[in-house]
């Protein structure tokens, strides 16, 4: 029987959804190769998990990914969320939990923080035009 495993993450209005199966060590975000996605910012951010969890378990495994909604950054953020939280539930390491939080906390836990929606009266969410009385 093959073993897969499903994991999300989000990031703003970003979500991606990880597939993880046994495999080479390959890594696909939205059927690319994660070695010629771009920015190299955003790629960097997505293999933090993977340098983390080490080449033992990543090479074990095949990865796919699939994102949708928001920017590139955001993506890639929700990427590596789901990427994190995959790799966590492949192994059921703790230690491999405890590396993941001591680096990064939205590792494992999806970041809920939106943009405020702008209202009426000013520039921004919260921004107001000033009043002169003279």
């Amino acid at each position: 029987m093959i073993r897969v495993i499903n994991s999300s993450g989000k990031k703003k209005t970003a979500v991606a959804r990880a597939t993880i199966k046994e495999g080479v060590g390959r890594v696909r975000i939205n059927k690319k190769p994660l070695e010629i996605c771009d920015p190299e910012l955003a790629r960097l951010k997505m293999q933090e998990p993977l340098i983390l969890a080490g080449e033992e378990i990543a090479s074990g495994v095949d990865i796919s990914v699939n994102t949708r909604g928001g920017g590139v950054m955001g993506q890639a953020d929700a990427a590596r969320t789901a990427i994190a939280k995959g790799l966590l539930a492949w192994t059921n390491d703790t230690t491999l939990k405890q590396t993941f939080s001591d680096y990064d906390r939205n590792l494992l836990v999806s970041d809920s923080r939106h943009t405020e929606a702008k209202k009426f009266g000013g520039k921004g969410a919260r921004t107001r035009r000033q009043k002169s009385y003279r």
